[in-house]
C-alpha cells in the first residue's frame, strides 16, 4: 500500500468508538471529515454526518458513541450499524452512510478510496464550535 494512503494503526482504532481523519475531496478539492471504526473483523470508513441532518457531525472530536455494534448520532438518537452504516431507528431510518473505502494491511489502516486523498487525523479546522460542545438549539 502507498504511503500517503496510511491513515493509522489498526491499533490505534477503539473497538467502543470511532477514529475521527481529515479528508480531501480529489475532485472538489473540498474537506469531509469520516470516521473509522472496528466492524466484522476489520474496519469500515463513513462520511463523519448523519443522514438525518447532514451538517451533524457523528464524531464531535472525542469519538462517536456506539452501542451493541452501532454508531449513534448524540443529537438525533440514530443509530447505524457500523458495518453496513445503514440506520436501524431514528428519525433517517432506512438511510445509510456514505462509505469511504479502507483497507487494513500489515497493521495499518488505509485510505483506497480514490475519491478522497487523506490529509491528517483528527477534525477539520473550521472555527465553529469546539468538538466538545453541546449545546443544541
Amino acid at each position: 500500500m502507498d504511503a500517503d494512503r496510511r491513515m493509522t494503526s489498526l491499533d490505534s482504532v477503539p473497538n467502543d468508538t470511532t477514529f475521527l481523519v481529515t479528508l480531501r475531496r480529489r475532485d472538489t478539492g473540498e474537506e469531509r471529515e469520516a470516521v473509522l471504526v472496528r466492524a466484522d473483523g476489520g474496519v469500515r470508513g463513513w462520511l463523519n454526518y448523519c443522514r438525518h441532518l447532514l451538517d451533524v457531525r457523528l464524531d464531535k472530536g472525542s469519538g462517536a458513541p456506539m452501542r451493541d455494534g452501532e454508531l449513534v448520532c448524540a443529537n438525533h438518537g440514530a443509530y447505524f450499524e457500523a458495518d453496513s452504516g445503514y440506520c436501524t431507528f431514528g428519525p433517517c431510518e432506512g438511510a445509510t452512510l456514505e462509505a469511504v473505502d479502507v483497507a487494513v494491511d500489515d497493521g495499518a489502516v488505509y485510505l483506497t478510496d480514490d475519491d478522497y486523498a487523506f490529509v491528517t487525523t483528527g477534525s477539520l479546522d473550521d472555527g465553529g464550535p469546539s468538538p466538545s460542545s453541546n449545546v443544541e438549539f
